[in-house]
């Protein structure tokens, strides 16, 4: 598993708003998963500054994530 990001807030019910490292930008629409590879949801925006990027991550249902946590992508 590869770190996408820090969840840093919760949009409504269903988005996440993650910091990111811009010498690894993830892949657009690239599943997300929490610490125990529970899926998140997708990656489906990259926003704000170069230096110090956003992700907007839309999740499956309800968002089970909180401020703080890592997410992840499965690589293979």
């Amino acid at each position: 598993m590869k770190v996408v990001g820090q969840v840093q807030n919760i949009c409504g019910k269903n988005c996440a708003v993650i910091t990111i490292d811009a010498g690894q930008l993830p892949r657009l629409h690239s599943e997300v998963v929490d610490r125990r590879k529970k899926p998140v949801g997708k990656l489906v925006e990259v926003f704000g500054n170069i230096r110090t990027p956003y992700a907007l991550v839309v999740c499956k249902g309800q968002c089970e994530c909180s401020v703080g946590d890592e997410l992840y992508t499965e690589i293979g």
